[in-house]
């Protein structure tokens, strides 16, 4: 058996968390391999792997996640499954910084839960490993219940977090009967899981395997045969839909869920060691994003949503009721009336969205105002306001450090409510604070709050335009911060996001930060794209998602290389730290 040494890990919320280290024969390893346990179990659950997968020349990880085995939390619950999955991106960090393995040299293994988490930190954060391997990935769990999830979704609106025990016995994990024993007497498996872990598992699950075209790392997966646990129809789904160029599909037949550790699992391990040796023997290669606005699947939704749908279908006359109304009725509520005279992506509108005061005319008109406060696509634009403020703080802590000045520029700031209120919670004051838009209201405006909080002194607002690379470039002061925040995403020709981002390049000095956001995904895309209009002339909303993998090659195309990134539960807006290099 290959030696491991027991260690812990800080977590993005300051917590440590358990995971085992397994050094490669070679003294000094230039790959590794991360195992990720399925629910209820935990990292030494895994070591038959390391040693039966024969790779002694990589370096192999496993953790405990939180909540389970030897890592802390209230046992089988996290803070949130989008905690979890910012865990995972902070552990494949702490093994490329800690132990010097670049990430492009590490493979991913994943089984069940674990599965589901790893495969929402590939759609998310647009990891650059070399490879993955997800094992009967949990993307539906059979329940048996009829309406069992609704009703544990109704339980929890109703009463908050509980616990539930899991019904599946050893016996139905696995043939193997040192593993059923094992399982059965092993301490530290968690047989509890919370509700709010479970219904998000199910959230995320449907939509990563709607959106996996997104995901294009090499990946193999793993199908049980006769698995008790989970179905197979959204695992075959995610395949077929899996934007990779590389994949492949095994089906292992008579196998339960504990695909790695049946019986006859040298079927399996086969199959895992040969596909990570194939990986590995060829360069690293990531495919290239840079053109997604000419083709591809997001270019291919964006003409979908402009289209007009059918007069006489049934889509098309629900969007039109819904604008008929939001143009009558809708119009008592403030935000609504907000968003038709200036534009639902303004300046104004995102203003109005941050403040969360919900406000109109006559009681009716408030509580419209309350429901569309409350959609998920404003909750999310509200916790990226959030993550910004974070991202703003992590950068001034990194200057802090090297005893370099603060001085922050944002070249479409809308009213700049985010940057102010990020500035106003720094333990010390910025040198200068340069905030820029097109908009003379947003000018205005943005002003006008600089004065409110009294930050005259260091602030400013200016007029300028985000995509003039010569302007950009000639900021003064020259920022050790730029932000660029909710722009790109309203505008789908890379060409100028990528001259704005050079502009930004030049502006930065070397060693300084950007902090730019994202938007992988949007549950109410075609909504949007139907009901709501644009601060440009009015017309539709209609959007072109980026995926985190495009955006970030676009930055990094200029010169900046991402450290660190925030993602709200949802999975729709993202906020990345980057630095100039």
């Amino acid at each position: 058996m290959r030696r491991a040494e027991e260690k812990t890990f800080t977590t993005h919320d300051g917590t440590q968390l358990f995971y085992r280290y397994w050094p490669a024969a070679a003294s000094r390893a230039d790959r590794a391999i991360v195992l990720f346990h399925r629910g209820h179990e935990h990292s030494g659950r895994l070591w038959h792997i390391v040693d039966e997968l024969g790779l002694d020349d990589f370096a192999m990880f496993a953790w405990d996640a939180r909540g389970h085995g030897r890592s802390p939390g209230e046992r089988g619950d996290s803070p949130s499954f989008a905690a979890s999955v910012k865990d995972i991106d902070v552990f494949i960090r702490c093994v490329a910084d800690e132990y010097g393995i670049g990430v492009e040299n590490i493979a991913v293994i994943a089984q069940s839960v674990g599965a589901v988490l790893v495969t929402a930190w590939a759609h998310d954060y647009a990891p650059r490993v070399r490879c993955l391997v997800l094992a009967a990935p949990a993307f539906k769990v059979k329940l048996y219940v009829p309406f069992a999830r609704s009703g544990l979704r109704l339980m929890y609106g109703l009463f908050g977090n509980f616990f539930l025990n899991s019904y599946v016995k050893a016996k139905f994990l696995t043939h193997d009967p040192e593993r059923i024993r094992s399982y059965e007497n092993d301490s530290l498996i968690t047989r509890a899981i919370s509700v709010r872990v479970l219904l998000a598992l199910y959230d995320a699950a449907e939509r990563v395997v709607a959106d996996a075209q997104a995901i294009q790392l090499p990946l193999q997966l793993l199908i049980s045969g006769a698995d008790w646990v989970v179905h197979r129809r959204p695992q075959l789904e995610f395949f077929e839909r899996l934007g990779s160029t590389v994949k492949e599909q095994h089906v292992l037949p008579g196998f339960y869920h504990d695909t790695l550790g049946e019986k006859d699992r040298r079927l399996a391990l086969d199959k895992v060691r040969d596909f990570i040796r194939r990986m590995f023997a060829r360069p690293f290669q990531a495919p290239s994003l840079l053109h997604a606005d000419r083709q591809g699947f997001t270019k291919d939704e964006e003409a979908r949503l402009g289209a007009p749908l059918p007069p006489l279908s049934l889509k098309n006359l629900q969007f039109g009721v819904l604008r008929l109304s939001m143009r009558t009725l809708g119009k008592l509520s403030e935000g609504i009336l907000l968003g038709i005279s200036t534009g639902f992506d303004s300046g104004s509108t995102l203003d109005y969205i941050y403040r969360n005061r919900a406000s109109g005319v006559t009681p009716l008109g408030r509580m419209i105002d309350r429901n569309y406060l409350d959609s998920i696509g404003w909750r999310g634009i509200r916790v990226r306001k959030e993550h910004l403020e974070c991202a703003i703080a992590a950068a001034a802590r990194r200057l802090k450090g090297q005893e370099r000045p603060l001085r922050i520029a944002d070249i479409a700031a809308g009213h700049g409510r985010y940057v102010l209120e990020a500035v106003e919670k720094l333990p010390w004051r910025p040198e200068a604070v340069l905030l820029r838009d097109y908009s003379d209201i947003n000018v205005r405006d943005g002003a006008a709050l600089i004065a409110e909080k009294k930050l005259g002194d260091v602030a400013c607002f200016v007029k300028g335009d985000a995509f003039d690379e010569e302007s950009v470039a000639s900021i003064v002061p020259r920022p050790t911060v730029a932000i660029v925040s909710g722009l790109y995403e309203l505008f789908p020709d890379n060409v100028r996001v990528t001259a704005s981002l050079r502009g930004l390049a030049h502006a930065v000095e070397p060693g300084g930060f950007l902090i730019y956001t994202g938007q992988p995904w949007h549950p109410q895309l075609e909504l949007i794209a139907r009901t709501l209009t644009s601060h440009r002339d009015g017309r539709p909303w209609v959007m072109r998602r980026r995926t985190q993998g495009e955006i970030d090659q676009l930055v990094a195309s200029v010169g900046f290389n991402k450290l660190e990134q925030w993602t709200d539960d949802w999975g729709i807006f993202t906020v990345s730290l980057a630095v100039r290099a």
